[in-house]
């Protein structure tokens, strides 16, 4: 599984026009399928007097999980072209939608094929991509004479500190590319001289 992929850093609209139809996509970064969804519900509801709102969406690093839909336009020509055009743009943990106001002129197959990927891809073009890591939740059980300088040689390093909780003992969960789990645990023994106690959290 890739430690690294690209998504996009925020919702983008582009809109273009063809042969008097309006093809209206917007992007965004969604984290699971209920986001993309209600992403679906939130256009649909804004564009009622559209004709068609069709949609794709990719998600995990490694693109477990990939939907789309046609919304009523004939069958393979909405939903997978914008799809394959997210795959092909190797774009991870995004959603786009195509709402679609008719113009009067049908398109066919093929440019309808061409209308609804060439609109995602336009406005990926646009939009821009980031990278991001896999991460995972890494939690650190120390004393209290450990904690406070501990806590900020992890921030020096660069790390996200997710939350900081003083009991007994404190917990520090920190969000960890996954490929250096095993590294900066070794750097938290070493810090503690072996007295801090690092869990994984699943997920």
């Amino acid at each position: 599984m890739p430690d690294r992929y690209l998504t996009v850093p925020g919702e983008g609209v582009h809109e273009v026009g063809i042969n008097r139809s309006r093809f209206r996509c917007v992007v965004a970064p969604v984290a699971d399928e209920t986001g993309a969804r209600a992403l679906v519900d939130r256009l649909r509801a804004e564009h009622p007097t559209a004709d068609h709102t069709c949609h794709a969406y990719v998600l995990g690093a490694d693109a477990a999980i990939r939907r789309c839909d046609d919304d009523g336009e004939p069958g393979g020509t909405a939903g997978a072209p914008m799809l394959r055009m997210l795959l092909h743009r190797g774009i991870r943990d995004v959603a786009a939608v195509v709402t679609r106001w008719f113009g009067g002129t049908k398109l066919g197959a093929g440019g309808l094929i061409r209308a609804y990927g060439g609109v995602v891809g336009e406005t990926l073009d646009r939009v821009g991509t980031v990278e991001r890591r896999r991460t995972r939740t890494l939690r650190v059980t120390v004393g209290h004479d450990r904690a406070g300088r501990l806590e900020h040689e992890l921030r020096a390093g660069g790390l996200a500190v997710l939350g900081v909780h003083h009991a007994s003992r404190v917990t520090i969960e920190l969000a960890v590319p996954e490929a250096e789990l095993e590294e900066i645990g070794a750097r938290i023994a070493d810090a503690t001289a072996g007295t801090a106690r690092t869990e994984t959290l699943p997920g």
